[in-house]
């Protein structure tokens, strides 16, 4: 479980890391970027056949908007991701015995992507 953790928070700071620096230089970032850029972290771990949904969608008033999605899974989505646009990023591995996901709101601002709040380094244990 530790590992496979590890392995979605190195995926889920690839997007961020994808997404900031293209806004940096100036280029045009489309949704199924996102999700390749995470999906090649997992795939290089070995947890390629575990990946059971899309990075991420858009965000709007009602949790999915009508904007791009980290989609190049269910659909190939190139919408472009832009200023003034909210998104998740979460990806997420899935066995038979469990799961793990980690999930974070990004909102382009003026100043370019910004993740809105803490992310997640480590597993909590609940027992």
């Amino acid at each position: 479980m530790t590992r496979a953790f590890a392995v979605i928070v190195e995926a889920r700071d690839a997007a961020v890391h994808f997404v900031q620096t293209a806004a940096r230089e100036g280029r045009t970032v489309r949704g199924f970027e996102l999700d390749r850029a995470a999906r090649q972290v997992i795939e290089r771990a070995g947890y390629g056949a575990a990946i059971l949904h899309r990075t991420g969608h858009s965000l709007g008033e009602e949790v999915h908007g009508n904007g791009a999605h980290l989609d190049d899974y269910e659909t190939h989505d190139e919408r472009r991701l832009m200023r003034g646009s909210g998104f998740t990023i979460e990806p997420g591995v899935y066995f038979d015995d469990f799961g793990v996901r980690t999930e974070i709101n990004v909102v382009w601002g003026a100043d370019g992507p910004e993740v809105t709040g803490p992310c997640q380094t480590a597993l909590i244990s609940l027992v």
